[in-house]
Formats: C-alpha cells, structure tokens, sequence
C-alpha cells in the first residue's frame, strides 16, 4: 500500500471520529474543500506543509496521517 492510500484511509477515520466534514478540515487547515477530497480519496499527494496544516486541522501529530496500522 503507498503512503497516499494510508494517508487518505487514516485521514477519513480520523475526521470521521472526530464527526468532521471535509469543509470543515478544510477551512480549519486553509485548504480548499475539493484538495482536502483529492487527498482523502489518494489522488494526490500531500506535501509535508500540508501534512502539518491536517494534522493541526484534525487535532493530531501529522505522523499520525501517515502512520500504516499494524492490522
């Protein structure tokens, strides 16, 4: 599994725990709606900045985004 795979799945469990919508990570972290979508659903890859800016969104360490589970 790539790192893009893993960050959309860790991505859309942590926004869903914490009953988030898309918008909202985006306007919390300053990015539009429709890339916080292409990076949830792997289409694109985040950099590290942007990595930084979800993690705060979220409540989270970044690494935490790309962090692949041990299941």
């Amino acid at each position: 599994m790539d790192l893009k795979e893993v960050m959309a799945i860790n991505m859309r469990r942590l926004r869903h725990d914490k009953d988030m919508t898309q918008e909202e990570v985006a306007e919390l972290s300053g990015l539009s709606a429709r890339y916080v979508g292409s990076i949830e659903r792997g289409k694109v890859s985040a950099s590290v900045s942007v990595l930084g800016k979800l993690g705060d969104a979220l409540g989270v360490d970044p690494c935490e985004l790309i962090r692949m589970s041990k299941a």
